[in-house]
């Protein structure tokens, strides 16, 4: 977040770009009947866009000073930059341990999951060595009963 004095420099920068370009532009466009008249201007112009170039980088300097200036006052207030590492290494820490915390139905869900995997497919074994007993009893008992059939008709005969 800036702080207001920093907008004000910002505003007063733009305000003396703005400035410098309007001479400029008043420079270029100036044309005069002697040529007397015209080199006084010009160096009266120069002079005017020199002082105000001079302003100018007389305030980008000053901006520059006043974002040093604040940059120290923020490393002295975090403890330098070696607080302000250890500090990260914290918070990305605790950020790890959040989101355990956040997330333990998370491993729980998965554990579960893999448990159920593991039951269905034993219950798929199951299932079929099921449906092949039944088949091998309901084969067993047709054959009986073809067997059965058999004797019944050889002793009709």
């Amino acid at each position: 977040m800036r702080s207001v004095q920093e907008i004000d420099d910002h505003r007063s920068d733009l305000d003396l770009r703005a400035d410098l370009d309007l001479m400029m532009r008043n420079r270029r466009g100036s044309t005069s009947s002697s040529r007397d008249n015209t080199s006084k201007e010009e160096i009266s112009d120069d002079e005017a866009s020199r002082t105000a170039l001079s302003a100018f980088r007389a305030k980008e300097e000053q901006i520059e000073k006043k974002k040093m200036e604040v940059r120290e006052k923020v490393f002295a207030q975090l403890g330098g930059g070696v607080g302000v590492e250890e500090e990260t290494k914290r918070l990305a820490i605790i950020q790890k341990e959040l989101e355990t915390m956040a997330d333990p139905t998370r491993k729980e869900v998965s554990a579960i999951r893999k448990k159920i995997d593991a039951v269905n497919r034993e219950l798929k074994l199951l299932g079929h060595n099921c449906l092949k007993k039944e088949y091998k009893e309901a084969l067993e008992a047709f054959n009986g009963k073809s067997r059965e059939k058999a004797q019944l008709m050889g002793r009709a005969k």
